[in-house]
């Protein structure tokens, strides 16, 4: 395929884009009507560089503010990672327009899968219009991978299907708001663009997670989907996500907060001393303790004696300290055996997905949005 050569030209790829994982444009304009694709930058607290090694110095505007060739790869590479999770769960969630259990349902995937796409425009147009021709290059191989087929999206957890809508609600809920933490961090940045941009990214992120919880509370709610059968979903997701905090005792998280590209998720609000060796972890625990949160809120919309839970922040790491360990969900070390028949047991296979199939036929599977009370 021939290398653009204008933001115009980026924009008949995105379009190109769009058709090849089966966007629905009749959808979007009927519950979207007049939307379209524009930047947006939100205002930032300080004009200041609050962190690292330049802390105090001006935010860099202009890619040629930046001091050091390795600070501009490295944003760039980040830049490029963020944008291709975006793209990367459209093309995930492809298949829900086609089984929504409600019309406010369809209509709020339609809004988070054009938000998620807007935000995919956002790191394309900051690759274009400050990196020059490496720039182009990258916002062009963000619309050339793919979730599917190929399945060489950056990330692992991100080259998933998403078919079902137990499997979006949790997706929403865990792997969302893993975004928000990554968003967070970003909107910390020296590079002002980027913390403009995803402090406006920020604004819309927070519907995904609340469709998110909401459905999972409705489902818990409804009490047709058995508890155990719930569980499996949160497994899946909940430690797919811990992984998207990359490495423990990173060099590069080190590295990044040095260079004032990437903050620490509330660097604005603590004294804490900062550990550089140990950012990755930090934040992954604080990420751990809100989604135990959020657990908490959907029991208490559960029916029964039964009860959701958070797995061990050990279990099925691919990534990290943990990686290929054989931690159980409640923190057991387990045989190789062991370990394999667990796996079977409290993650989603294909006789799940069939019971599921089944479920999803009852006419209250999912009680409709208001039937339950917010916590």
């Amino acid at each position: 395929m021939a290398r653009i050569a204008t933001f115009d030209d980026w924009m008949d790829l995105l379009g190109e884009w769009q058709h090849d994982i089966g966007l629905d444009t009749t959808l979007v304009d009927r519950y979207l009507p007049n939307y379209t694709l524009q930047e947006k930058f939100a205002d930032l607290p300080s004009e200041e560089i609050t962190f690292g090694d330049f802390a105090g110095e001006r935010k860099w505007e202009r890619l040629t503010q930046i001091p050091d060739q390795r600070i501009r790869d490295a944003l760039m590479n980040m830049i490029v990672y963020q944008g291709d999770t975006e793209f990367a769960s459209n093309e995930q969630q492809r298949f829900l327009v086609h089984n929504a259990p409600s019309e406010y349902d369809l209509a709020a995937l339609v809004r988070i899968m054009m938000e998620e796409t807007r935000h995919g425009f956002q790191m394309c147009y900051l690759l274009i219009k400050h990196f020059g021709e490496d720039g182009k290059i990258e916002a062009q191989k963000l619309l050339e991978r793919r979730a599917f087929g190929q399945r060489n999206r950056l990330l692992n957890a991100f080259n998933n299907d998403v078919t079902h809508w137990l499997d979006f609600f949790t997706y929403t809920n865990f792997m969302d708001r893993d975004g928000k933490y990554q968003l967070t961090m970003l909107s910390h940045s020296a590079f002002a663009p980027l913390a403009r941009s995803t402090r406006a990214m920020l604004q819309e992120e927070s519907f995904h997670m609340g469709t998110g919880i909401t459905g999972l509370k409705r489902i818990a709610a409804a009490g047709v989907i058995p508890i155990a059968l719930q569980q499996k979903y949160y497994n899946k997701w909940i430690s797919g996500s811990l992984d998207l905090f990359g490495t423990d005792h990173s060099s590069s998280a080190s590295w990044a907060y040095a260079y004032g590209i990437k903050g620490r998720p509330d660097e604005d609000k603590t004294d804490e001393p900062v550990d550089r060796e140990h950012l990755n972890e930090r934040a992954r625990d604080q990420y751990y303790d809100e989604v135990t949160r959020t657990v908490e809120m959907v029991n208490q919309a559960c029916k029964g004696e039964e009860r959701l839970y958070v797995p061990d922040i050990r279990f099925n790491r691919a990534i990290g300290d943990f990686k290929g360990q054989r931690w159980s969900v409640d923190g057991r070390l387990l045989s190789e055996s062991e370990y394999a028949a667990h796996l079977r047991e409290v993650l989603p296979g294909e006789e799940d997905e069939r019971l599921l199939t089944a479920y999803f036929k009852h006419p209250e599977w999912i009680l409709p949005k208001g039937r339950i009370v917010p916590n």
